[in-house]
């Protein structure tokens, strides 16, 4: 049975998904054994070098064909893959024609590595790409091959400037071939979301088709046999198929996979109801935040660790119970009061204006770490994002209940089909094999690597590191180079920002309060002298296009002034320079006081003061406490999941 035919089985059933029961305990200790031997199997097939002489032996024909034919041919192609599926002679005859319709449409033509890329994406494994080497355009390959057959496709990446770039750069290759492309970004409305699913290649974040799916789940509740759905068109007025966003959970080709499937997956994905709460709610956190605010670290609490789990010591438990003999209410519950305190230590020691979260518009707004972009309309759990609300002084939002939650873990694994391409998956390729199923598999650059690295440089201090990135910026700045400055924070960027102007340097920023002008800054960030500070924005997905005579001066040089807590990011920064064989160079300046090393490895600090090694242990160690920290969310989630099976799926 060919491999799209056994993929298709489950179109039939009234919500395509790919449903896992429970994991048993052979699943879980029997994995370490077959594990191996599965994923060696996966990773086998046809040659790279065959492939690729197969789609070159297919060229002329392509070539030769109209515009018109050359969307027949797309059709015809389809129909053939329906019935034979995705053999090696049908694909390349297929990327063939793509490569010929991105050549007309974009004046770009697939290079032999992407067509590699693309390959391996239909074989639903990881394409560790180098940064730079045209992920954007090798997604077009395995999506449309997939469309032609009919297949609906999401193309996900990490957030709304990508979706709708790609969408609309990636747009007439499609078009080119007969079909359609819809985009998903935050703010849609309801008909406008179900349009751009009912495209065939469907460009969308992980976060909006997450919570479409959740949403999707709510509608269909316990009872969505395609039966009954069927039969409610008849007698209901807006029967429940008419309510969904999605059409299920076909093929997903997931951009930035390590960023995706392992970074964002730390998180839960809640659905929230109707507000709960009462009038005098604003007062108990006021109440809490000045209990807390009075309490001193290492005699009434102690942030433990890595995890900043906040633990309320013997003098603070006496404090609380003091303060409860004349307050009342929630605070006569001794778990009550503890719990509103911990999350008031929280709010005012461990979450950060323009860090965390910006307070815009009068309402506090999170910045996602990893993108380093405010993410709307979300919110903390638990209380948190209130007690943050009343500490900045802005109106509370009234809390809400959850209706409907899912991990990422758990989401992804729903794909019928699943792909994904990243330049750095060489340090989780173990953890996407064993949760998700998805070998990594590496392709080589198209042209060798220019990108030259220099040492990291570590200073005692902050202000130090800061002298020493203005003075290398100058440095750089006198031979007319572009430069690319990568901050942690908004706070940090905009500090920066502060200490060029008082040296008389023009610059350009980009952080979340300048997400809307992205594009045009992006655009900008390769032109001679330009200087660009950003945060996480510029890290992923970000082309840098350099312009005339760049390349002569030597390319773009990036700085990082903070390692991330996972080499992988840093890696994602610095590969913003030297693409596709242009020169550039890289480095990082850092100090003893940044967050990595004063959180995840005082005592290595201490040890070693001056050796670049700590930055390693330090990182390690964060990688470490987030690779634990996924797996117990993981844990629990499919325990939720099994523990409310009799009453149905937990989402």
């Amino acid at each position: 049975m060919s491999e799209l035919s056994v993929k298709t089985k489950a179109f039939r059933v009234a919500y395509p998904e790919r449903i896992e029961p429970p994991p048993s305990w052979f699943d879980r200790t029997g994995s370490a054994v077959v594990s191996p031997f599965l994923r060696w199997r996966k990773l086998m097939g046809a040659s790279r070098r065959s492939f690729v002489r197969e789609v070159e032996a297919c060229a002329s024909w392509a070539t030769a064909l109209s515009d018109h034919q050359v969307r027949q041919a797309a059709a015809d192609l389809g129909r053939q893959m329906r019935q034979q599926g995705f053999t090696d002679p049908l694909v390349a005859r297929s990327f063939a024609l793509i490569r010929e319709a991105a050549s007309r449409a974009i004046g770009l033509r697939h290079f032999d590595v992407q067509l590699v890329g693309g390959r391996i994406l239909l074989r639903g494994l990881i394409a560790e790409m180098e940064t730079g080497e045209g992920k954007t355009l090798t997604a077009t390959l395995p999506a449309a091959t997939a469309a032609m057959a009919g297949i609906p496709v999401h193309v996900i990446t990490v957030n709304d400037y990508l979706a709708t770039r790609d969408a609309e750069w990636m747009g007439p290759v499609y078009a080119a071939l007969g079909l359609n492309v819809g985009t998903i970004i935050h703010g849609m409305e309801p008909d406008d979301r179900r349009k751009a699913y009912s495209a065939d290649v469907t460009y969308c974040t992980n976060k909006e088709v997450a919570f479409d799916y959740l949403k999707d789940r709510i509608v269909l509740g316990r009872d969505a046999g395609r039966l009954l759905l069927e039969v409610e068109r008849v007698y209901k007025e807006r029967p429940r198929v008419k309510q969904l966003l999605l059409r299920g959970l076909f093929f997903g080709i997931v951009d930035e996979a390590d960023s995706v499937l392992v970074d964002e997956a730390r998180t839960p994905l809640i659905i929230s109801g109707a507000p709960t709460g009462d009038s005098d709610e604003r007062h108990t956190y006021e109440t809490a935040l000045r209990i807390a605010s009075e309490m001193v670290e290492g005699r009434d609490y102690q942030i433990e660790g890595p995890s900043r789990n906040i633990r309320i010591l013997p003098d603070g438990l006496a404090l609380l119970n003091t303060e409860a003999l004349s307050l009342g209410g929630v605070w006569r519950r001794p778990q009550w009061r503890e719990d509103l305190t911990r999350q008031a230590l929280s709010a005012l020691h461990l979450f950060v204006a323009e860090k965390q979260y910006l307070v815009a518009d009068g309402k506090v707004q999170i910045i996602d770490e990893y993108t380093g972009r405010v993410m709307p309309d979300r919110s903390w759990e638990h209380g948190l994002h209130q007690m943050i609300e009343v500490k900045e002084g802005v109106e509370m939002t009234r809390r809400v209940d959850p209706l409907a939650r899912i991990s990422y873990q758990r989401f992804f694994r729903r794909y019928l089909w699943l792909a994904g391409m990243t330049g750095t998956a060489k340090e989780v390729s173990t953890e996407l094999w064993t949760v998700y199923g998805l070998a990594t598999e590496r392709i080589p650059t198209n042209r060798p690597s220019r990108r030259r690295h220099f040492p990291t440089q570590i200073f005692a201090t902050e202000d130090e590191k800061w002298e020493a990135v203005l003075n290398r910026i100058v440095e750089i700045h006198q031979h007319r180079r572009p430069i690319l400055v990568g901050t942690r924070s908004v706070r940090a960027s905009e500090h920066l920002s502060r200490l060029l102007a008082a040296r008389g340097l023009p610059h350009q920023l980009l952080n979340a309060r300048q997400d809307k002008e992205e594009a045009m800054i992006v655009a900008q960030a390769g032109e001679p002298g330009r200087i660009t500070i950003a945060t996480n924005m510029a890290g992923r997905g970000t082309d840098i296009k350099l312009a005339e005579g760049v390349v002569d001066l030597g390319g773009l040089h990036v700085i990082a002034t903070e390692l991330h807590e996972a080499r992988r990011i840093d890696r994602q920064l610095f590969g913003r320079c030297g693409r596709q064989g242009n020169p550039g160079s890289c480095e990082a300046l850092v100090s003893r006081e940044d967050e990595l090393a004063m959180v995840y490895s005082k005592r290595a600090w201490k040890l070693l003061q001056s050796n670049s090694l700590n930055l390693k242990m330090a990182q390690r160690a964060a990688e470490r406490l987030h690779l634990r920290m996924r797996k117990d969310l993981l844990r629990a989630d499919e325990q939720l999941d099994s523990a409310l099976a009799f009453s149905g799926r937990s989402e």
